[in-house]
């Protein structure tokens, strides 16, 4: 049995172009936003602009609250404490809507070629590598920089 590859990318610092660019280079069918505020001042990446354009791309868009992360967690990401951010991150993943939306993430990346989304550009100062090392058991992470 194949491994499940699961996608991930960050959208700092790149325009919309490049971004739904690198998502179809790469067979991205869905894109799965696990930011807890999916909100963002660089223009195009909030919820309903990003998922209009996704859908324009011709790519699916899913968001999963649950599977972001919390406020003080983003504030420790902040000032660079990895230890913090992983201890909230931890804790966030214990709760059972997490849990649930953990199960929806793997069922909806065996689907189609799914791409976790968040802000950081580098998967390593961000939680969708903290949520894979939890979740993605078997699952191939592919790191997509647009």
């Amino acid at each position: 049995m194949a491994a499940l590859t699961i996608y991930t990318i960050g959208y700092e610092g790149v325009t919309m172009d490049a971004f739904t660019t690198a998502l179809r280079d790469a067979g991205v069918e869905r894109v799965i936003d696990v930011r807890a505020l999916p909100l963002s001042r660089r223009p195009g990446f909030s919820k309903s602009t990003l998922a209009a354009s996704l859908r324009e791309a011709g790519i699916d868009y899913v968001h999963l609250k649950a599977l972001g992360t919390p406020k003080r967690g983003r504030d420790a990401a902040k000032k660079g404490d990895a230890v913090t951010l992983r201890a909230v991150y931890d804790d966030q993943l214990m709760l059972p809507e997490a849990q649930a939306a953990a199960a929806q993430m793997r069922a909806l990346a065996a689907e189609k070629p799914s791409a976790l989304l968040c802000y950081e550009r580098d998967p390593c100062h961000c939680h969708r590598t903290l949520l894979l090392q939890a979740e993605g058991e078997n699952a191939e992470v592919v790191n997509l920089f647009a």
